[in-house]
C-alpha cells in the first residue's frame, strides 16, 4: 500500500484560517484531520504506502493561473517526483517516499499547504489517503482551505454511510440508475454481490464493487499527455446557479489564458458544477468549430448553464469550466516537463 495526496483550491491568502498548520516531527505517519470531526488514530508507518494527493485553484487578478501554477508545481517537486496534474487546478501526489524525509504523509501536506501560503499567498485544500480514489474525496471534505485524512482503518467507517453521489465519476444520470434500483449509499453497493453489479452496471459494476471496499488500484502517474485542461472553484458560501456567472467568467478566462494556443484546436466546452449535497453534474457543448477566443468560449460556458434545470432553490458548492477533445496534441502551459508535454486532464 502506498500513501497519496490530492491538493485542491489555491486561493488568494486572505482565506486562510489561523488554525496552526504546523505538526511535531515525531508525529505517527497517519496524523489525526486538521479542524476535523475524527479523534486521533493509531498510525500506519510510511513505508506501508502514503498518498497525497493535492487540488489547486491556482490564479487570481493578483496571481496569473500560469504563475501560480507554476509556483506550486516547484513545491511539490520539492517533497515527490510522482505528480499526477487532473486539471488546471488539481493534482495528485504519492508521497510513499518523499524527498524531504519526512516522518508522515500528513506532515507532508500540511508543509505543502504551508509553504503555498508563505510564497505563494495562496491556500491549498489537500486529502490524504491509502489510495488515489480516497484521497480525492477527502480533499473535498474541507474546501477550499483545509486538510483530512483518512486513515486506512477508518476507511469502511467513512465511506459506508456517504451518498453514492459523492463517488468520483457518478454523475446524476448513473446515480439516478442506482436510485432505481434500491441503490442511494455506499452501503447499498457494499452490501449487493459483484454479479449484480455486473447485471446492472455492465463493466463498471466491477469499478463500483472495488470503490465500495475503499480499493483503487490506479497509480499516480507523473508527465502525462494533456487530454483536456480544466479549472474549478469552490465556493466559500453555497450560492444558486444565479450568481455564479462571475466565477464562470474568471474560469473561463484563466482556462483560455493557460491553454494559450492549445485552447483553439479544442473541439468541446464543459461546464460542471457540484450541488450543495455533492452531487456533481456536467454539461458540454462540442460546436462546429473551436471557440476562437475567450469570450467565445466564456459565452459557451454561460449557455450551458442555462440548461441547468435544477430549480432557482438549488445551491451549489463547485463550479468548473473545461476544454476537452483537442483536435491536435499541443503541450499545456500547466505542470509542463522537461520534454515539452504535459498533463491538466478535466476533472470528473
Amino acid at each position: 500500500m502506498r500513501v497519496h495526496v490530492f491538493v485542491a483550491g489555491l486561493i488568494m491568502a486572505g482565506c486562510i484560517s489561523s488554525s496552526t498548520v504546523g505538526q511535531s516531527s515525531h508525529s505517527p505517519p497517519w496524523a489525526p484531520t486538521e479542524g476535523g470531526p475524527l479523534p486521533p488514530s493509531p498510525a500506519l508507518p510510511m513505508g506501508c504506502g502514503s498518498r497525497a494527493i493535492f487540488t489547486c485553484n491556482p490564479g487570481t487578478a493578483r496571481t496569473p493561473a500560469t504563475e501560480a501554477s507554476q509556483g506550486a508545481r516547484e513545491i511539490f517537486h520539492r517533497h515527490t517526483d510522482l505528480i499526477e496534474p487532473l486539471s488546471l487546478d488539481e493534482a495528485y501526489l504519492d508521497v510513499t517516499e518523499n524527498k524531504t524525509n519526512l516522518l508522515t504523509a500528513t506532515r507532508v501536506a500540511k508543509t505543502i499547504r504551508e509553504q503555498i501560503r508563505e510564497e505563494l499567498n495562496l491556500t491549498a485544500s489537500a486529502g490524504v489517503a491509502p489510495n488515489k480514489f480516497l484521497a480525492k474525496i477527502a480533499s473535498d471534505w474541507r474546501k477550499p482551505d483545509g486538510l483530512f485524512v483518512i486513515q486506512p482503518h477508518e476507511v469502511q467507517d467513512f465511506l459506508l454511510p456517504l451518498p453514492v453521489g459523492r463517488i468520483p465519476g457518478v454523475g446524476q444520470v448513473t446515480e439516478s440508475r442506482m436510485k432505481a434500483v434500491g441503490i442511494a449509499t455506499v452501503d447499498d453497493l457494499y452490501r449487493l454481490e459483484l454479479s449484480d453489479l455486473e447485471n446492472h452496471f455492465g463493466s463498471y459494476g466491477i469499478r463500483l464493487y472495488q470503490l465500495a471496499r475503499g480499493i483503487d488500484h490506479n497509480p499516480v502517474v507523473a508527465n502525462r499527455v494533456s487530454k483536456s485542461i480544466s479549472a474549478e472553484d469552490t465556493f466559500q458560501v453555497d450560492i444558486p446557479l444565479a450568481e455564479t456567472e462571475g466565477q464562470i467568467r474568471q474560469l473561463a478566462e484563466k482556462v483560455w489564458r493557460a491553454s494559450r494556443d492549445n485552447a483553439r484546436g479544442a473541439k468541446t466546452v464543459v461546464l460542471k458544477l457540484k450541488t450543495k449535497e455533492f452531487n456533481s453534474l456536467t454539461r458540454s457543448l462540442t460546436p462546429p468549430a473551436p471557440p476562437s477566443s475567450r469570450d467565445e468560449l466564456t459565452t459557451i460556458a454561460l449557455a450551458l448553464r442555462e440548461r441547468v434545470e435544477l430549480g432557482p432553490k438549488q445551491l451549489f458548492r463547485l463550479v468548473g469550466v473545461g476544454l476537452s477533445n483537442f483536435q491536435l496534441d499541443a503541450p499545456s502551459p500547466l505542470f509542463e516537463v522537461e520534454d515539452g508535454t504535459a498533463s491538466a486532464e478535466l476533472s470528473t
